[in-house]
Protein backbone atom coordinates (compact mmCIF):
# COMPACT_ATOMS: atom_id res chain seq x y z
CA UNK A 1 0.00 0.00 0.00
CA UNK A 2 1.48 3.55 -1.07
CA UNK A 3 1.19 6.62 0.79
CA UNK A 4 -0.89 9.42 0.51
CA UNK A 5 0.87 11.82 -1.87
CA UNK A 6 0.18 15.73 -2.15
CA UNK A 7 1.43 17.56 -5.07
CA UNK A 8 0.54 21.40 -5.61
CA UNK A 9 -1.39 22.50 -8.78
CA UNK A 10 1.08 23.95 -10.24
CA UNK A 11 3.78 21.42 -10.15
CA UNK A 12 1.56 18.72 -11.32
CA UNK A 13 0.63 21.05 -14.35
CA UNK A 14 4.53 21.21 -14.57
CA UNK A 15 5.17 17.93 -14.58
CA UNK A 16 2.41 16.64 -17.23
CA UNK A 17 3.46 18.65 -19.88
CA UNK A 18 7.26 17.65 -19.16
CA UNK A 19 5.58 14.39 -19.51
CA UNK A 20 4.07 15.15 -22.25
CA UNK A 21 7.17 16.52 -23.86
CA UNK A 22 8.58 13.02 -24.22
CA UNK A 23 7.77 10.22 -25.88
CA UNK A 24 6.31 6.36 -24.45
CA UNK A 25 9.67 4.86 -22.75
CA UNK A 26 11.79 7.38 -23.33
CA UNK A 27 13.09 7.17 -19.52
CA UNK A 28 12.67 3.99 -17.16
CA UNK A 29 9.75 4.95 -14.80
CA UNK A 30 8.26 7.35 -16.96
CA UNK A 31 5.20 4.93 -16.12
CA UNK A 32 5.24 4.86 -12.34
CA UNK A 33 5.43 8.80 -12.31
CA UNK A 34 2.54 9.16 -14.32
CA UNK A 35 1.24 6.69 -12.07
CA UNK A 36 1.81 8.91 -9.08
CA UNK A 37 0.22 11.67 -10.92
CA UNK A 38 -2.98 10.23 -11.38
CA UNK A 39 -3.37 8.70 -7.51
CA UNK A 40 -1.84 12.33 -6.42
CA UNK A 41 -4.26 14.22 -4.22
CA UNK A 42 -3.69 18.31 -6.24
CA UNK A 43 -4.24 21.32 -4.10
CA UNK A 44 -3.66 25.02 -4.17
CA UNK A 45 0.04 25.62 -3.41
CA UNK A 46 -0.79 27.75 -0.47
CA UNK A 47 -2.75 24.97 0.83
CA UNK A 48 0.56 22.65 0.40
CA UNK A 49 1.20 21.20 4.41
CA UNK A 50 4.81 22.37 5.62
CA UNK A 51 6.03 18.95 5.47
CA UNK A 52 5.37 17.51 2.15
CA UNK A 53 7.92 17.02 -0.50
CA UNK A 54 7.17 19.58 -3.08
CA UNK A 55 9.37 20.75 -6.42
CA UNK A 56 12.26 22.51 -5.97
CA UNK A 57 11.68 21.31 -1.87
CA UNK A 58 15.59 19.78 -0.17
CA UNK A 59 14.56 16.61 1.81
CA UNK A 60 16.66 14.49 4.21
CA UNK A 61 15.90 10.62 3.33
CA UNK A 62 17.26 7.18 3.88
CA UNK A 63 17.56 4.34 1.09
CA UNK A 64 16.93 1.25 3.27
CA UNK A 65 19.35 -0.67 1.08
CA UNK A 66 22.41 1.34 1.79
CA UNK A 67 20.70 3.17 5.29
CA UNK A 68 23.01 5.90 3.50
CA UNK A 69 21.45 9.05 4.71
CA UNK A 70 20.73 11.94 1.89
CA UNK A 71 20.29 15.81 1.62
CA UNK A 72 18.99 16.37 -2.00
CA UNK A 73 16.76 19.17 -3.75
CA UNK A 74 14.24 17.53 -6.02
CA UNK A 75 14.18 19.27 -9.29
CA UNK A 76 13.37 19.38 -12.66
CA UNK A 77 15.73 18.11 -15.47
CA UNK A 78 16.84 21.32 -16.66
CA UNK A 79 17.65 22.62 -13.20
CA UNK A 80 20.15 19.67 -12.82
CA UNK A 81 24.19 20.75 -12.45
CA UNK A 82 27.43 19.08 -11.90
CA UNK A 83 27.60 20.73 -8.50
CA UNK A 84 25.57 17.30 -6.97
CA UNK A 85 22.82 18.11 -3.78
CA UNK A 86 20.09 17.96 -6.57
CA UNK A 87 18.39 15.20 -7.67
CA UNK A 88 16.14 14.45 -10.82
CA UNK A 89 11.88 14.11 -10.35
CA UNK A 90 12.68 11.78 -13.54
CA UNK A 91 15.11 9.72 -11.18
CA UNK A 92 13.76 6.77 -9.42
CA UNK A 93 14.33 7.92 -6.07
CA UNK A 94 13.49 11.73 -7.15
CA UNK A 95 9.62 10.45 -8.71
CA UNK A 96 9.56 8.46 -5.31
CA UNK A 97 10.00 11.40 -3.45
CA UNK A 98 7.77 13.96 -4.76
CA UNK A 99 4.38 14.38 -2.94
CA UNK A 100 5.28 11.93 0.69
CA UNK A 101 5.54 13.87 3.81
CA UNK A 102 7.89 13.29 6.76
CA UNK A 103 8.20 10.38 7.94
CA UNK A 104 6.44 8.40 4.72
CA UNK A 105 7.99 5.32 3.06
CA UNK A 106 7.63 4.00 -0.05
CA UNK A 107 8.91 1.46 -2.23
CA UNK A 108 9.63 2.24 -5.69
CA UNK A 109 10.66 -0.02 -8.87
CA UNK A 110 14.19 0.19 -10.28
CA UNK A 111 15.37 0.48 -13.81
CA UNK A 112 16.62 -3.28 -14.94
CA UNK A 113 13.95 -4.84 -11.83
CA UNK A 114 14.26 -4.90 -8.39
CA UNK A 115 12.39 -1.95 -5.82
CA UNK A 116 14.05 0.94 -3.86
CA UNK A 117 12.80 1.11 -0.15
CA UNK A 118 12.48 5.09 0.41
CA UNK A 119 12.10 6.70 4.00
CA UNK A 120 11.54 10.70 4.29
CA UNK A 121 13.01 11.45 7.42
CA UNK A 122 12.67 15.69 7.24
CA UNK A 123 11.60 18.39 4.49
CA UNK A 124 14.34 20.78 5.51
CA UNK A 125 13.38 23.42 3.03
CA UNK A 126 9.82 23.98 0.66
CA UNK A 127 9.19 26.87 -2.12
CA UNK A 128 5.58 27.24 -0.24
CA UNK A 129 6.73 26.71 3.39
CA UNK A 130 8.95 30.21 2.60
CA UNK A 131 5.76 31.77 0.48
CA UNK A 132 7.56 30.73 -3.07
CA UNK A 133 5.01 29.66 -5.39
CA UNK A 134 5.85 30.69 -8.52
CA UNK A 135 9.60 29.15 -9.05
Amino acid sequence: MKPKIVISSLDFERLENLLESFANNTFPGKEDLEAELVRADIADPEDIPATVVTMNSTVRFKVASSMDEHLLTLVYPKDLDNGGGKISVLAPVGSALLGLSQGDEIEWPKPGGGVLHVRIEEVTYQPERSGEYHR
